[in-house]
This record gives structure tokens, sequence and C-alpha cells, in this order.
């Protein structure tokens, strides 16, 4: 059966899931379609013409290559074409973005037919997807004589492919819609249950909100057509939680409008909204796709005639409608004015929406294309020994005199390129800065590769010191989505030179270690800048950025990131924890506590948490920065003590060490280079050449925030709150309770102890609290099923060094297995402790979940709604999040623990403790 009948055969399944046929990637196919096109008998002749021309994926995909070589032959009059005349092949090849097409038509413009070369430049000229091969190219030809080269170049230098771009309207009318109220989380956009169908976009937009919401977006705009649909986070933040260009390319299939009408389903500028803003991450991939962003300030705290705060009777701030987004609204974005209209109403200032730069990537698609052009220009200036003339936006340089720099500043100053030479830059700067680690998982990668072959990309940037692929999303359940995407995943991005947790050639044991803990490992240099396709991207070393998809892709390819400095605000603490607390506690406490000194603004929203928790190991600290995603905040710095980051660089050196052991090293020895540079940042912290990263004493802060470890005297229990009568106080990870607040007696369905928020220290204390019930009751019964997951295989095997997993072993009434992985989802449990694979597990909720309705005591980081628990008939679903003990505890009784019932418990445990350090 030949490749194309099976596609037909797919076709036919397609259409009758009310899907259109899935675009062709692959050569074999589309060669197929070629052959059938240039048979004038063909049965299949007009349909593959149809194929061929909107239904192949442009850039470096197999199928890419093989439609710019027919293209080629069209255009050299090889092969004719009636329906494809030369000049629909140029126009063809202009929507293909680079690779394959940008060598073709540097053969035709380089070449001996003057009308063809003149033809070629002229496209090339609206191109932006070069590489070193295509500039050396150019590069060549130009210092050979070559005239149409040096147009090319001069063209480039004067940035004609951007300022030939049509302008950006100077009205944007759009039509509200209400996605939801409260915080919107990427979840509701992209779930993470369909995490299996993101790299097929059709596919993949079905699951945005649900049918009757996608019902009404279509019904808006069939009653305002021309108009586009802003989607809102009513009283919330809109795109909260995981960093998903799915589900950013899902608000654009739905309300945006197609990027090029010969590749289907990639659609660009959506347009967002929230009360609340925008989540950072989820701001990027908005900027990515050449979208609006809005901060609609619709709602404010209500005040009393003496200025005050009006308050409820739980003590919350009331707040009051300033101006109504009801779904239905018509509003108008004015570009120029930058400003929000209501006909002739001004609601609110959009100036953040609508930056030089931020109108840049409106004008040109997207960033990508601004990133890509500057470097073109800059390559083309320099070829021809001239000065780039000013086109782009200057980069916003913020250089105020006598100010000291806080941690990120230093990092950002330290990385940046393009700057002002001897220039010291403050937060507020837009800054180009080079990457030193970047991680892609395992449900975004398929994404991402497909980003790095949009690019024209086809291997790694050298700047990069290690790039990590790693499978933990995808670890409980080996099913048949999983075999079916992430060996081909695997073998794209061990081929473009990221170190991958399997091995495509099956060598080397498969690691499914959870990726925020492999980065944490891999970043041997506190100065480091990381980018992850995740927003627990947030190292205990250096500064990490959780970021989409395309950032990642573009960080891989290019080896930088652009983005403002961020301010920072300064975390530190005074007294002294109690001897039954754990530092799971204090992190819960931290949320709380600001909240309170601010009155209930979150002043970490979009900003660096600076904190310093020094004497806390890398592993531990990890426990802090992950939660600042739930925090809100962009980023988090920890401030280490010498030693302490010694101690950390060594651990970190032991498990690269474990990893080339296993054979995971590649060509490039990158692993080994990364132990060399943990080597000599110990050398240079040891002789005091270079201490560990610190800010100035002078170095300013948006805010500072001193938590009270005196007064934190209860385990800290984050709750999703969901019976609130306020819907937008729901889910929100702001509503942090003790745990006398539920009376011993709010009943526990399941109990997890698992990922990026535990470490080997909270392994133990499972084994701990078992031996302790064991010796106190004469046996170990659960009353509610304990599901506990490793982070990473390398803890699994500390813990049987020091005997721990043999307890835990023995009080398991399951224990995973790699020879014989699961292939289904566990959808009902038993009263029994399950010891799961290392990996992300239930924090996921793409494959294993709680039975529906339950009540989760969780130490994950989500408590979104249907994350790992989805609502039932007979209740809501809920994920409390707690330390382990209090978990271990819960999983024990069936019910979350009276005070006193958990002092007992913990007894003599080593939980995780830390004493704060002098910041003066």
């Amino acid at each position: 059966m030949s490749l194309y009948k099976d596609y037909i055969n797919e076709i036919e399944e397609r259409k009758s899931e009310g899907l259109h046929p899935k675009p062709i990637d692959g050569a074999e196919l589309l060669s197929e379609i070629i052959e059938q096109i240039k048979d004038l008998s063909n049965e299949h002749r007009e349909d593959s013409l149809n194929l061929f021309i909107y239904n192949t994926l442009p850039g470096t995909t197999s199928a890419a290559g093989v439609k710019a070589k027919f293209l080629k032959e069209i255009i050299l009059g090889e092969s004719v074409v009636a329906e494809i005349t030369p000049k629909f092949a140029f126009e063809l090849l202009s929507h293909m973005k680079g690779g394959p097409s940008i060598e073709v038509l540097l053969d035709l413009a380089l070449g001996n037919d003057t009308d063809i070369a003149n033809q070629a430049a002229e496209v090339l000229k609206t191109q932006v997807f070069l590489y070193d091969a295509d500039t050396e190219r150019l590069k060549l030809a130009f210092n050979e004589g070559n005239v149409i080269a040096k147009e090319i170049l001069e063209s480039y230098a004067k940035a004609e492919f951007f300022t030939e771009l049509p302008a950006v309207p100077e009205e944007i009318n759009v039509v509200t819609f209400i996605a939801g109220e409260g915080d919107i989380s990427t979840d509701l956009l992209s779930p993470g249950n369909q995490a299996h169908s993101r790299s097929d976009r059709e596919l993949h937009g079905k699951c945005m909100i649900t049918p009757e919401a996608q019902q009404q977006i279509r019904d808006l705009q069939a009653q305002h057509p021309g108009k586009s649909v802003m989607l809102i986070a009513e009283k919330g933040t809109m795109g909260v939680g995981s960093s998903r260009m799915s589900g950013v390319n899902n608000v654009a299939l739905w309300t945006g409008k197609q990027a090029s009408p010969y590749v289907p389903f990639v659609n660009i500028a959506p347009i967002v909204a929230g009360t609340n803003g925008i989540s950072p991450i989820f701001l990027t991939t908005v900027d990515v796709t050449g979208g609006i962003g809005i901060d609609l300030q619709n709602w404010k705290k209500k005040v009393d005639e003496n200025g005050e705060v009006v308050r409820n009777e739980k003590g919350e701030p009331v707040l009051e409608e300033v101006y109504s987004v009801e779904t239905g609204t018509v509003l108008t974005i004015n570009t120029q004015k930058k400003k929000l209209y209501n006909g002739d109403q001004e609601l609110i200032d959009i100036s953040k929406s609508l930056t030089p730069q931020k109108m840049e990537f409106i004008k040109a698609g997207g960033s990508y294309a601004i990133v890509f052009g500057k470097k073109i220009q800059t390559f083309a200036s320099k070829t021809l020994g001239i000065e780039a003339p000013t086109v782009f936006a200057p980069s916003k340089e913020i250089s105020i005199e006598g100010q000291g720099l806080t941690a990120v500043e230093k990092i950002f100053n330290r990385n940046a390129v393009g700057t002002t030479p001897g220039k010291v830059l403050h937060a507020g700067s837009d800054v180009r800065v080079e990457v030193n680690i970047v991680g892609s998982q395992d449900t975004t990668g398929l994404m991402t590769s497909q980003e790095l072959e949009a690019m024209a990309a086809t291997v790694i940037s050298p700047i990069v010191d290690g790039a990590y692929q790693s499978g933990c999303h995808t670890a409980s359940v080996w099913d048949k989505k999983a075999q079916a995407n992430i060996p081909k995943l695997m073998k794209f991005m061990n081929d473009f030179g990221l170190i991958t947790a399997r091995d495509p050639k099956n060598e080397y044991h498969a690691m499914t270690d959870v990726i925020h803990k492999v980065l944490n490992d891999i970043t041997v240099d506190e100065w480091a800048i990381i980018i992850g396709g995740d927003s627990h991207t947030r190292m205990s070393k250096g500064v990490a950025f959780g970021a989409d998809s395309g950032t990642v892709a573009l960080a891989l390819a290019t080896g930088e990131a652009s983005m403002p400095i961020p301010e920072s605000v300064k975390v530190t603490f005074k007294g002294a924890m109690k001897e039954y607390m754990d530092f799971r506690d204090v992190v819960h406490a931290t949320q709380s506590q600001m909240l309170k000194q601010f009155g209930g603004e979150n002043v970490f929203q979009g900003r660096i948490i600076e904190v310093h928790i020094g004497t806390l190991l890398a592993d531990q600290a990890f426990t802090f920065t992950d939660w600042t995603a739930e925090m809100k905040a962009k980023a988090s710095i920890c401030i280490s003590q010498d030693d302490t980051l010694i101690k950390s660089l060594e651990i970190a050196k032991d498990r690269i060490q474990i990893m080339i052991d296993k054979g995971m090293e590649n060509k490039n020895q990158v692993l080994q280079g990364l132990i060399n540079k943990a080597n000599k940042r110990i050398e240079e912290i040891q002789s005091g050449e270079k201490p560990a990263l610190a800010p100035d004493a002078n170095a300013k802060y948006y805010a500072e925030v001193v938590i009270d470890l005196d007064i934190i005297d209860q385990p800290m229990i984050a709750d999703p709150d969901v019976n609130n009568d306020d819907v937008s106080k729901r889910y929100t990870h702001d509503t942090i309770r003790e745990l006398s607040f539920y009376g011993g007696d709010k009943k526990v369905d399941l109990g997890f102890v698992g990922s990026c928020m535990v470490h080997k220290d909270d392994l133990k204390i499972v084994s701990q609290m078992l031996k302790n019930v064991e010796k106190q009751q004469g046996e170990v019964k659960f009353n509610a099923p304990l599901v506990v997951a490793a982070p990473t295989y390398n803890i699994i095997d500390e813990l049987k060094a020091e005997g721990d997993w043999d307890l835990l072993q023995k009080y398991s009434g399951f224990e995973f297995s790699d020879l014989l992985p699961k292939s289904t989802a566990r959808t009902e449990y038993e009263n029994i402790m399950y010891l799961e694979r290392p990996g992300c597990n239930l924090c996921m909720g793409n494959q294993e979940k709680a039975a529906k309705g339950d009540t989760v005591m969780a130490t994950s980081t989500r408590l979104f709604q249907g994350r790992v628990v989805e609502d039932s008939d007979r209740k809501k679903g809920e994920s409390l999040l707690a330390s382990t003990p209090v978990v271990v505890l819960s999983a024990i009784l069936g019910r979350i623990p009276s005070i006193e019932e958990y002092k007992a418990a913990v007894e003599g445990i080593n939980l995780t403790k830390f004493t704060p350090i002098s910041t003066k």
C-alpha cells in the first residue's frame, strides 16, 4: 500500500472527527504527491496539488526540502505544472521561512540567469531566517563582486524585510469574551491531559476551554465580522501556571489570523487580557505570535470616605467595577494613542502593551522575525562596511549613577550583548543576553522541534553550555501516545545536540528524571541564565526563566534571549524555625506573610524574588525557587554562601559524572565541559578571586519582604478553596491556611509525595515516619492511598545506599518496574503505598490522576481545577498542597491530622531546616 493511500485513510478518519488533513512533514509522502502532480491523468492530481500548495509544513522538515527542490525545478523550467507558474513558485518559496527554501533561493539568486536571479533576490530580501551557511554564501559572492549579492545585502542593511511590511493599523476593534472569572490557567487553554496532541494544532485546538465556549467565540465572530475576539480573565490574571505555547496557539487558532495562506493552522495575532494583566510567561508567548496582552485594571479596591479600603466579613478587600468588559462588549485598541476605548470613552492607558518593541512584534507577525532580522541587518552592515541605519526601536538603557546592582542586574550585565560598552544597566533596560543552559520537556518538546524546523535551525548554538531534553512528563505511563511521540522527539533533539533522557539508540537506560532537578544539577555557575520549557524552570543557582516552546527553540538555535531586566523583590528571614516545622511550611508562609504585609497586593508578580536562604544546599533551596511560579514571580535567585555553593557544585559534579557513566555524553563532550566549568567556579570561590554572587549593599528593590520564622508555628497548607462564594478566589495558590483550620477531621482520599518540589530528604522523611508508625502502632496501615514518586533515579540510588529505599520497599504495596512499565494509566487506587517511577506523575495530570472528586493532599506545585484531580458529579475535586510529613500522616489517617497528632508523628525526625543569614 502506498503512503498516499495510507494518508487518504487517515484523512477519512480525521474527517469523521471534524478535522482537516494533517499537515505533511515527511519527504516520502510529498515525493509521492509530486509524482501524482506530474502525472496529468492521475485521479488524485487535483487533491495532490492542493496538498502540495496548502498543506505542507515549511522550514527544515524533510517535506520542505522536497517541496523547495520541486519549486526550483519549476522555476528553471525543468518541470512544468500549469497550476504553478514560476512566479507562483517564487511566492510559495517566500512562505517557506528558511532552510531548504533559502538554499534554493540563493542557488537561483547567485545563478547565471539574470531574470531568475533578480526574482529570487526580491524574495530573499523579504526573508530573515538565514543561518551561518547562508550568510557565508552571500558574503563570499559579495566579495567576488556579485551584483545581486550586493543588492540583497544593501536591502538587509536597510532592514527592508521589516520596513516594507504593512503598518500596524491605528485602530484594532475587538469584541470581548470572558473566558473565566479569576485567574485563568494555561490548563484551561491547553489541558495537560491532552498534551499528546499539542503538535497537531487543529486537533489540539478542540480542547481549548469547552465546546460551548468555542461555539460562543464562533457566534461572536459571526455577529461582529472584522473584529477580533479578545479573551479575558475577569478579576484575575490571564495565563497563569505552565508555560504553554500550545495555550496561546489555541487562542490564536480560534481568535487570531492565519500567518500564511499556504501553512495550515499556524495563526498569529491573538488578543488577550486580564483584570490583573497577563502572566509573564504567557505574555512571552503572546509576543512570539505577534499578539497583544492587556492589563485591564477594570476592578479596583473599594475605599470609604476616609480613603480606607473596605473589607468584607473575611477581611478581604471589596472590589468595585471601574468599567465593564462583559462578553460581547465592543472596544477599540488605538495603537497610536496607546489607549483602550469604548466608543469615544477612554478606558485605560495601555502603553505597556504597545511599547515600541511590542509594536515591532505585531508588525512582523511575531518576535522571532525581529530577533533574526536584527541579526541579518547587523551581518549585512558589517559585510558592506557601513554603520547599520537605525530602523528598530532602540533598546532602552537605564543606568542610575550611584545605585548598586541587584543579583539579577549583575547577571544580566555580565551576559548582555550589543549594549553600550562600559554602561552599567539597571532594571527596566531592554537587554539581549547569552543563555548558558536550556531545557526542553517532553510534552512541549515536539512543539519545540516544530519551532526549530520552522525557523530552519539544524544544530544547537555553540555558545550554549549545555541543553537537556527530558522524559519526565511521560514517565508514568508508556502508552501508545508516548511510544508514538517520544522516541521521535528524542532522536530529533539528540541529533540537534541536546543531552536526551532517552537514548535514540537504546544504549543507555531511560532516565525519566524531573527536568527541573536535572537542570538544577547541570547549572554549574550561579551567574548563569537558564531557559526551560516549563514554568518551574527556576533553578537555585543562576537565574532561570520558564518559557514557551518557541522561546526555548530560539535559545537553542541562537544561544540568546531578549527581555527587559526585571525588577527585584528582596526576601530575607528573621527568627528561628520551630523544631517540628518543615522548610515547605516556610515557603508557603512567605507567600502568606507577603500578602498580609502589602495589603493583599502581590508584590512578587512579574518580578524576580531575590531570596537569601544561602545556608541551604541547592537541592533544598530549590523548594523555594520552584514555588515562586505559584507566587506569580517572573523568576527567582537564591543568594548562597561560599561554602554552601561549593558543596552544591560538588553534588552537581557527582551527578553529572553519573550521567556520563550511564553513557549520556554526546560527541561535543557537553557533560564533561560542565564538570570542567564547575571545577573552575569552585577554584574561583576558594581562592577568593570571585566569591559567590551577592547583590550590592546599595542595590534598589521594588520591595523588601522580611519573613518572621517565629510566628510559623503550624504546618501551612495551600488550599484551592473550591467552594469560595467568590469564584475569582478559587484555585489561586494565595489561600494559605494553618493546619488547625481543618479541625483534624477533613477527609483525605489520596496522598502524593513527589514532583519537583521534593528532594532526597523528603523521601527519607517518608521512610522515617513509616518506621516510627510501625514502632508506635505495631503496623503501618494506610487509610488512604499514598503515591510516592522520587524526582530522579540518582535520589533512588542514594536512598538505596543509605538504607532508606529498603524501608520504603518494605511498606509499599506496589513498586515500579523499568522492565515492565505501565501501559495504561491507573484509575483506581487501593489503600497502600505506591512507589512510582521517577518523573512528574500526578503533578502533571496528563497521564495519571486521582479519582474524580477526590480530596488530595500533595507535595506538588499545582492546585488548578482538573490538574491533579477532576470534579465528579457528587463533589469538586481538590488538591491541597503541603509538606511531606503532613501528606504522609494524612494518608495514614485518611484525614488531615490535628496539630497534636502532627507534632507527635514528626518527633525525632530530621525535617528540612535552615538558619537565616545576615544580609547587612
